[in-house]
């Protein structure tokens, strides 16, 4: 049994003051493993934004885990776009923009940036995933702990889901996806469009899941100000979509997914076939 919060594009700077008051209430309140915050946490980067996140995150439970979105960059400042455009979230947040990890015997979650300073389109807030982070991050997550949940975790999400107010567009996006069910991966948890779902990633034939969050901001594009609630055991994953009612958190929608088995093999039982051979998988 398990259990995450996922908070996403809070968007301080145009923060909804009560829910975002109420959904550190409600993560103080619920027994949780793992608090994650998939992005965009500020409006246009400003430091009075970054302040106000950082005093946010770090009022939240332990542990934490923390990734960037497009937004997390300076807006205005053209140099820092291009020479670091993470810095200032790296220093607000204590969370490296590349290659983070938490890990437990309960759930390890990679992170992998989407998001980029700039780069060769119009719309820079689009996605935009390296193969050879997608592929370090992969094999980060195979050494995972036998019957852990295993999560990719980035800001744009990597395939789209029909319906939602906007894309993220991400190069290389369908091709990273794969990569990552093939890894083993349960869920690719992110943000951006803000809206939630919970999906089979229709390009493998393992029960890998792309599961979006919610945004915690005014710029809601007709859903309500919300976050996730992800509850797992052995067989099934439950995302819980929380809205918000002006009052409370509420559900809003529930998805119930069946859990890929093929990465929690038994480090006990010993293969009649094979003695010996699942103790050295486990190794």
């Amino acid at each position: 049994m398990g259990r995450i919060l996922q908070f996403s594009d809070i968007h301080f700077g145009c923060e909804h003051k009560r829910a975002v008051a109420a959904a550190l209430d409600y993560a103080h309140a619920t027994p949780n493993d793992l608090v994650l915050i998939t992005g965009d946490i500020t409006q246009k980067g400003y430091p009075a934004e970054f302040a106000a996140a950082r005093d946010w995150m770090r009022a939240m439970p332990e542990p934490r885990f923390v990734i960037v979105g497009n937004h997390d960059v300076p807006y205005w400042d053209a140099v820092a776009r291009v020479f670091h455009p993470w810095r200032a979230f790296e220093t607000a947040t204590g969370f490296p923009a590349h290659d983070g990890q938490f890990c437990d015997d309960t759930v390890m979650v990679r992170g992998v940036v989407t998001a980029r300073g700039f780069q060769a389109r119009p719309n820079w807030s689009k996605g935009v995933i390296d193969l050879d982070q997608t592929r370090r991050a992969a094999e980060a997550l195979r050494q995972a702990p036998i019957g852990a949940l295993r999560v990719l975790a980035c800001h744009h999400p990597l395939i789209e889901m029909v319906g939602t107010p906007m894309t993220g567009d991400v190069k290389r996006g369908d091709e990273a996806a794969l990569i990552f069910a093939e890894a083993g991966v349960d869920l690719i948890m992110t943000g951006h469009v803000h809206v939630p779902f919970a999906m089979p990633i229709p390009l493998a034939d393992k029960c890998s899941y792309a599961v979006g969050c919610g945004t915690l901001s005014h710029r809601e594009r007709g859903s309500p100000p919300g976050f996730n609630q992800i509850d797992w055991d052995a067989k099934t994953i439950t995302v819980t979509a929380l809205a918000w009612d002006g009052e409370r958190f509420c559900s809003h929608q529930v998805w119930r997914l069946p859990r890929r088995q093929d990465t929690r093999r038994a480090a006990t039982a010993p293969d009649p076939q094979h003695p010996g051979e699942r103790e050295k998988a486990a190794v």
